[in-house]
């Protein structure tokens, strides 16, 4: 099923994206440099986009940079005085993700801040609130960036959290894989907050099986 998934996914994204080649060259420099190939592909990183648009985002927090793929996606469709501000916790994925921002332009609306990103949130009040959050790090720790998103938050944000399906593992309760045990938590802290209205939705393609949720900040 997976050459099925990754045929669809290649010809939806030929037909109704294309090719961009500062985006193509992000990705043979992340792959080049090393960094596991964890971006979002590029129907998501349209999706991602088209939040921002539809959204009227001005300020988004990014929680895990990696290459900055796909905080180039989102950083494009901010209005001139828009800004992204991108967490970062390993050197060298943030050193080429300085590199990628530069290479597309980008310097002038997107900020990364490297360090743990538990480190960087609390050094962000001033910055807040923001119109949207994606939440795409180490998962065990997405109970705690959840926190931190709705102390970020103003009614009307948008957070999303990418990865939560984990190939279905998600469902169980046993298991052992602490990733799999903090996107549960993520999901009841979610589910337990009256504050916010939400779904989740399963995706198949050139990333594999997973998903995401949707959160919106209630007045």
């Amino acid at each position: 099923m997976q050459k099925r998934w990754t045929d669809v996914d290649n010809y939806l994204i030929e037909k109704l994206i294309g090719e961009d080649a500062i985006l193509s060259q992000v990705l043979e420099n992340n792959l080049r440099a090393g960094l596991p190939a964890h971006d979002v592909a590029a129907n998501q990183g349209q999706l991602l986009a088209l939040f921002v648009r539809m959204s009227g985002a001005k300020k988004i927090l990014e929680i895990g940079t990696l290459g900055a793929y796909s905080a180039i996606w989102m950083a494009r469709e901010l209005p001139a005085s828009g800004h992204l501000i991108t967490l970062e916790a390993d050197p060298n994925h943030a050193r080429i993700a300085r590199q990628n921002i530069a290479l597309a332009g980008l310097n002038d609306r997107v900020t990364l801040h490297e360090g743990p990103a538990l480190d960087s949130l609390a050094m962000l009040g001033d910055a807040a609130p923001f119109d949207l959050i994606f939440i795409d790090a180490d998962k065990p720790n997405n109970p705690y960036y959840l926190q931190w998103a709705l102390k970020y938050s103003r009614p009307g944000t948008l957070i999303i959290g990418d990865n939560v399906v984990r190939d279905g593992e998600v469902t169980d309760p046993d298991s052992t894989d602490e990733r799999v045990q903090g996107v549960r938590r993520f999901i009841d802290m979610i589910h337990n907050n009256p504050r916010l209205t939400s779904t989740a939705l399963q995706t198949v393609g050139i990333k594999g099986w997973d998903g995401f949720t949707l959160t919106w900040v209630n007045a």
